[in-house]
């Protein structure tokens, strides 16, 4: 792309735009299914970022110029270039170069992206060979940007659990060893597997040292970010600018209300039974329990597959390629909870949910998750995501590289209650549903009160007029919520390294309900909510704000 082309149409910006990303970002090629960048790792140095900032700078000022010539290529461009200015002032705030977390970071994803190559043949281990003995260059750049600082060092707690992470994927039967440990190849491209690995679980142990006696005396214990890194972050993964205080709020009155109504569903489960003690009710009850991961994974699949089944022509227009959903146990050292990756662009691999598993534990409580399999399947991201990567009436960005979390994440709690709409929760999956949704709702609290430092409202019973720390988030989740503190120690952590995006959940619901009901008071009877959802699903991602210009006729 060359700055000030306005002859080019948006979509063929945007498209280009994808090919050179994925050049300069191997892992987001492999992540999105985009072919031919799957034995590489990116350039994390101080150039690798200033060559992706650079671009993005290229791409904003080509679409800023192009004139659209239909409304699709309106929606485009809005939602381009609201993600290419973005890009451009994290990269200028010093963000993406000093990027350390406990979730989503290079730290994570170098290792991650492994998890989605392809090992079916001896071609495909030729491509991990080679992408394993990328890592030592990958994370020495890494290192690099990290040193430079920018101005910028993560938080000492998060560079303590990166640590962790780092010991655990470097040992010597971490994560490397085990993932090369059974391909049926030919003994020497078997040697070379295993000297890559051995390579990679090196080149981690190197950055676990550097992060423990470098970068950890640099840092101090000041997890939060204030108010202007907290307002870019949620920019970023929202779409649109909020008043931060009036979320707060309204997150403490959506925490309150769904109390409430978890309250009252306890007593239909036992009258008189408290949050807990239904819990307690329902986690010895032998209707709700599977047995060993395997157990648990078949129960996940089982479960999928009967959504997309159901789903399929009463609710959604569910495309053929969206059939098959990969239900997976995440490897260890995955952290907790389950996540969802993307389906190739082509479909070769189709879209996988993964799960992390508590060590050690036996007995999984189905009721507790099934709104969770909703939210990462049908009718949530892999609808969502795989209609738009299916929908061709939109460009590669769209399709591809384009997931806001306000949108993206907004839509699959949205899933959730649809699921309950529609009548597939009992009282015990709808008391799991709703411990979920009052977890997001403290997310919003615990995301702001941390970052911005607030104070603790009156009226709520807990510490109220105190002003949040990181001991007063995990006491409130293991207190207010049916979380164990162990796994609440995890979710502040997570909280406190990526800021904005734990409240994009809520407040994407929160729009996703709000658009529907504006659509409803304006259609009346001949409001369809077959109609709205398809609409919603084709027109692919975009930011909150756009996404409200979207259905403001409609």
């Amino acid at each position: 792309m060359v700055q000030g082309m306005s002859f080019l149409a948006v979509h063929d910006i945007c498209d280009g735009y994808v090919d050179d990303y994925a050049r300069l970002n191997p892992i987001a090629a492999t992540e999105f299914g985009i072919g031919g960048h799957d034995d590489r790792l990116p350039d994390l140095s101080p150039d690798g970022h200033r060559a992706r900032a650079d671009l993005a700078r290229r791409a904003l000022a080509d679409v800023t110029a192009a004139e659209p010539v239909d409304e699709a290529e309106r929606v485009a461009k809005a939602v381009f270039a609201e993600r290419m200015a973005l890009a451009v002032e994290a990269f200028e705030a010093g963000l993406p170069q000093a990027e350390l977390n406990v979730i989503v970071s290079p730290v994570q994803n170098v290792r991650w992206v492994f998890d989605l190559m392809p090992t079916a043949t001896a071609a495909d281990w030729e491509v991990v060979a080679r992408r394993l003995r990328a890592v030592p260059a990958a994370l020495s750049g890494y290192r690099e940007s990290l040193a430079a600082g920018e101005g910028r060092i993560a938080a000492a707690r998060q560079i303590r659990r990166a640590v962790e992470q780092c010991e655990s994927w470097s040992a010597h039967d971490g994560f490397f060893a085990g993932f090369v440990r059974e391909a049926d190849v030919p003994e020497a491209l078997k040697a070379d597997l295993v000297a890559g690995a051995a390579t990679a679980a090196a080149a981690y142990a190197d950055l676990g040292r550097f992060l423990k006696d470098e970068l950890g005396h640099k840092s101090d214990s000041d997890d939060a970010v204030g108010a202007d890194l907290y307002a870019l972050g949620s920019r970023a993964f929202l779409g649109a600018r909020l008043d931060l205080r009036e979320v707060y709020a309204w997150g403490w009155e959506e925490f309150r209300r769904i109390e409430t109504e978890m309250a009252e569903l306890a007593g239909r489960i036992r009258p008189g039974a408290s949050v807990a003690e239904a819990a307690e009710i329902l986690d010895a009850d032998a209707r709700y329990l599977v047995h060993g991961e395997e157990g648990f994974r078949n129960w996940m699949q089982e479960l999928s597959d009967r959504a997309l089944a159901d789903l399929r022509g009463a609710h959604f227009d569910i495309p053929d390629e969206l059939m098959t959903l990969d239900c997976r146990i995440a490897p260890p050292g995955s952290g907790a909870g389950a996540y969802y990756t993307n389906p190739a662009e082509d479909f070769s691999r189709p879209g996988t949910m993964w799960w992390a598993l508590p060590e050690g534990r036996d007995r999984f409580p189905t009721w507790r998750e099934a709104s969770t399999v909703y939210h990462e399947g049908v009718p949530g991201h892999h609808l969502q995501i795989g209609t738009a990567v299916a929908t061709t009436g939109l460009n590669r960005f769209q399709r591809l590289l384009c997931f806001i979390d306000g949108h993206g994440e907004g839509w699959a709690l949205y899933a959730e209650r649809l699921m309950r709409e529609f009548g597939y929760l009992d009282d015990a999956f709808q008391l799991g549903m709703l411990n979920k949704n009052l977890f997001r709702a403290a997310r919003v609290v615990l995301d702001l009160g941390l970052h911005l430092r607030l104070a603790i409202p009156a009226g709520t019973g807990f510490r109220e007029g105190e002003r949040w720390t990181p001991e007063t988030g995990v006491e409130f989740l293991a207190e207010r919520t049916l979380t164990d503190p162990a796994r609440a120690a995890k979710e502040v952590d997570r909280y406190l390294g990526w800021p904005g995006q734990a409240a994009a959940y809520k407040v994407g619901e929160r729009l996703w309900l709000g658009l529907r009901e504006d659509v409803r008071a304006r259609r009346g009877a001949a409001f369809d909510l077959r109609e709205f959802h398809t609409r919603a699903l084709r027109g692919g991602p975009a930011g909150l704000d756009t996404l409200r210009e979207l259905f403001r006729d409609v």
